[in-house]
């Protein structure tokens, strides 16, 4: 009893530090990853043809004037130093054009939190139902509930999610009254409902696809006819052992969708009149703003980054011969 004990005591306490150390070295690697990043956008937008001051109205004194005035003229290496040192104290410059002078943080904390929650509203009900879907179309294999889904899975990867909002704003917007057809700050939970599900059906379909053959391919393992040899039946064969394992690559999915998702989708928002991050973007590289564009891709790589950590980490979490084995790498 005793030596048992103390085989799970140290065998814990092997897996936290192995824990700690798998972290830190994921988090040290996606903030390098991220300066990277950084700098080639520095690079890239140096190349784009034009400039955030092409008018005709401006002659070429008072465009060097405006260069010396936001710094434009010194070298790329200098520029990006000053940029970096300036995200860090949380400054990511101004507005070139969109909104003159107007310090892009502002620009975009009235924007990027209604992207964020119309996108994290479909995160969640792409991710609960297809769920839900994968798991009933592998728990009845070849019938129609399986049939069904898949059909429903083909229609959402197939559909554009514009098709979808458009089909949902006609029925449930004018044609039912049951929820507004343009987004509305005063009423941002009533309002969010129908371009959550416009965005959600890609998600929704991807997931219940990839649960399903993860499923059925767990279910007919050699481990889980050991489990059920052992006596584990019903929930605590599904829930601990079934799902466990085909939760890893449902998670390699839906990562990436998360960030598609809550960075915002430029057609839907056009067609909910959403203000969101989507529509700024667009027209900061229509406009050569180069600011808002660097801002605004440094935002988008950073939750990438973030997210891609988060699932590095959930892969340890679920699985640590995964954590053991990238360490031993």
């Amino acid at each position: 009893m005793s030596s048992s004990l103390s085989y799970s005591l140290l065998r814990s306490l092997y897996f936290g530090v192995n824990m700690r150390k798998y972290i830190l070295k994921r988090v040290i690697t996606a903030l390098f990853t991220l300066l990277a990043i950084t700098l080639i956008l520095f690079i890239l937008m140096q190349l784009m043809p034009g400039s955030p001051f092409n008018d005709e109205k401006l002659n070429e004194t008072q465009k060097a004037a405006l260069y010396a005035k936001y710094g434009l003229d010194k070298p790329i290496v200098v520029q990006f130093f000053r940029y970096v040192g300036n995200m860090f104290r949380g400054d990511l410059g101004v507005s070139y054009k969109i909104s003159k002078n107007t310090p892009i943080t502002q620009l975009i904390a009235t924007r990027l939190p209604i992207s964020i929650g119309v996108g994290f509203a479909a995160v969640f009900i792409g991710a609960l139902v297809g769920l839900l879907l994968g798991l009933l179309a592998a728990f009845k294999k070849d019938t129609f509930l399986d049939t069904l889904a898949t059909i429903i899975s083909v229609i959402g990867v197939s559909v554009p999610s514009y098709v979808f909002a458009l089909a949902l704003s006609y029925q449930f917007g004018f044609k039912f009254k049951w929820f507004p057809m343009l987004f509305s700050a005063k009423d941002i939970m009533g309002s969010g409902v129908l371009p959550s599900i416009s965005l959600s059906m890609f998600t929704m379909a991807s997931i219940a696809r990839f649960t399903r053959a993860e499923m059925i391919e767990v279910l007919g393992s050699d481990y889980m006819l050991l489990a059920e040899s052992k006596g584990l039946s019903g929930n605590k064969l599904i829930f601990s052992h079934a799902l466990r394992n085909a939760l890893i690559p449902i998670i390699t999915v839906l990562a990436p969708l998360v960030v598609d998702l809550m960075t915002g989708s430029l057609v839907v928002e056009k067609i909910f009149a959403i203000p969101g991050v989507g529509s700024l973007l667009v027209n900061a590289i229509q406009s050569n703003d180069y600011n808002v564009v660097i801002a605004l891709s440094f935002i988008y790589s950073a939750m990438y980054i973030g997210i891609m950590l988060m699932v590095d980490i959930l892969y340890g979490v679920i699985d640590p011969r995964i954590r053991v084995a990238k360490e031993e790498g």
